[in-house]
């Protein structure tokens, strides 16, 4: 996730890509530029030469009546209260050294007891799997479900009784 930072000088360039007229200033370049001399032929051979574009017309914009001249009115002086003096931070009390770590006392320590080796023990046969012996299955029976036909639906008698959560019937 972007950090605070980021995020923004992220929405600041934005702002400002949004606020610049680089379109206008393109366009106004493209129309006051004069065109470049084309090409006396193709530099590709079987390429056709590149066709030439049509004159653009002069700037037929309307200008703006001029912008009329506003008096802004003057903003009085005001005098401020003088900053007040900064407090002094008082001094921390020195902190009494640190004692010294004590060290250690050597320690010897018995030697590892060695591990005793494991006899060589012949282990049995592994007994032979019983083989499981051919039974033929018999085939599945067909299952046959009757044809039913079932009796007609009841026709429900309309009652008016009102559900809840529905709008009433119209009173007539």
């Amino acid at each position: 996730m972007a950090s605070n930072a980021s995020m923004l000088a992220m929405i600041m360039a934005c702002a400002l890509l949004l606020a610049g007229s680089t379109c206008h200033a393109a366009r106004n370049l493209a129309d006051t530029t004069l065109a470049a001399a084309a090409p006396a032929a193709s530099a590709v051979p079987g390429l056709p030469a590149v066709p030439t574009l049509p004159a653009v017309p002069a700037d037929t914009v309307t200008l703006m009546p001029p912008m009329p001249s506003v008096t802004l009115p003057t903003v009085p002086q005001v005098t401020l209260p003088p900053m007040p003096a900064i407090v002094a931070v008082p001094t921390m009390p020195t902190l009494p050294p640190m004692p010294a770590v004590p060290t250690v006392p050597a320690l010897t320590v018995p030697p590892m007891p060695t591990v005793p080796t494991m006899p060589q023990v012949t282990l049995p046969p592994m007994p032979a799997v019983p083989a499981v012996p051919k039974v033929t299955v018999p085939p599945m029976p067909a299952i046959v479900m009757p044809k039913m036909t079932l009796p007609p639906m009841p026709s429900i008698p309309t009652v008016n009784v009102p559900m809840p959560f529905l709008a009433p019937p119209p009173s007539t």
